[in-house]
């Protein structure tokens, strides 16, 4: 599985355009949290969703201001390490910490 990186406003609204054709995940990564590392080690170790799932990494240390258009346009709360499904530019599933776990996003497929 290879994510896209998100790390410029246009980046984050070809995710937000994508979502409108696939189903889309975020996930919000801060490189110096070990439960983070743990989160994402985990999600892409575990992913075994269809290519058709489209999936985006955001270092928040590095684009903390993605974050909050993030929290902002999906009115979701800031979380590190967060997982959020998007579909058709809105909100359909969000996890943080260890509740992160990639067969949940089978449920929207």
């Amino acid at each position: 599985m290879d994510w896209e990186t998100l790390d410029s406003a246009e980046s984050l609204q070809a995710a937000f355009d994508a979502s409108h054709e696939q189903l889309v995940v975020l996930f919000k990564h801060s490189t110096r949290c070990s439960i983070s590392r743990m989160a994402l080690k985990m999600t892409t170790h575990g992913w075994d969703l269809p290519d058709s799932v489209r999936p985006f990494l955001l270092d928040l240390l590095a684009h903390r201001d993605l974050s909050q258009i993030i929290a902002e346009t999906l009115d979701i709360h800031h979380e590190s390490p967060q997982m959020l499904v998007i579909q058709n530019g809105k909100c359909i599933h969000h996890a943080n910490h260890d509740r992160i776990d990639p067969a949940a996003v089978k449920a929207y497929l």
